[in-house]
């Protein structure tokens, strides 16, 4: 299989309006929907297009209430570079299988058990450690 690497690549935009805005988010998800069973037939992974259509509406909905238009218009290039690499075989299963289908979120710890582990666990998450 031959990658086209500018097969779906775009040039960075800055929304001018929230509509803009909400219309570009719009066709990003339905990108990221309609991709879902090429996604599980490029590799061949044992999850159902749906479980993957699932997790996709999970990671929008994450950032749902985000309002800042700077901040959307990165989680948008993030996003669609996220697509481009999945679509273009440049990631492995496993980074398929782990942004997708695996939540980022932990369990909540007390400041006892932090304390008698020994280290704070939020204090050293990198601030930029999210997917769309």
């Amino acid at each position: 299989m031959t990658t086209i690497p500018a097969r779906l690549a775009q040039t960075t935009r800055v929304s001018r309006n929230p509509s803009e805005r909400r219309m570009r988010v719009i066709d990003l998800y339905r990108d990221w929907i309609r991709a879902a069973p090429e996604v599980c037939t490029l590799y061949a992974i044992n999850v159902s297009p749906q479980e993957i259509r699932h997790a996709i509406r999970q990671r929008f909905e994450q950032h749902r209430y985000v309002s800042d238009p700077r901040a959307i218009d990165v989680l948008l290039l993030k996003s669609q570079q996220d697509l481009q690499e999945t679509l273009n075989c440049w990631k492995q299963t496993d980074h398929v299988l782990g942004i997708l289908l695996e939540t980022k979120q932990r369990p909540q710890k007390s400041f006892m058990q932090k304390f008698l582990e020994g280290r704070d666990e939020d204090a050293i998450t990198p601030a930029a450690s999210g997917v769309v």
